[in-house]
């Protein structure tokens, strides 16, 4: 019992505490919480990825690109080797989503 009332005396009082000293609660950081990834989008994600590593002739940087699906919506980023293979990974998006539904960001780093 005598637990109980200590603790509700400190709960009671800092609620006391900040309204006496006009203070406010802190404001929780607001987090753009997006949608999770719906099947469908994992799906694409899936197709992509394997139809990119199957073909052996892209470089490993075409192989690791990263690809974003959302709602339907297909995002490529990341560094390829060449024209050639930042276009064969986009028809190979294209080809999963239609050309409608790609944002090809891929840039070109060429072998040093």
């Amino acid at each position: 019992m005598k637990q109980r009332s200590i603790a509700t005396l400190l709960i009671c009082g800092g609620l006391l505490g900040t309204a006496v000293l006009g203070l406010e609660a802190a404001p929780q950081p607001q987090t753009a919480n997006p949608a999770p990834a719906t099947s469908t989008d994992q799906d694409a994600t899936q197709k992509i990825r394997k139809a990119i590593v199957a073909d052996k002739s892209l470089s490993t940087y075409a192989h690791n690109v990263k690809i974003v699906a959302h709602e339907g919506k297909v995002t490529l980023r990341g560094p390829v080797r060449s024209e050639t293979e930042k276009q064969a990974v986009a028809d190979m998006a294209a080809a999963v989503v239609g050309a409608d539904s790609v944002t090809n960001e891929l840039t070109i780093q060429p072998a040093k």
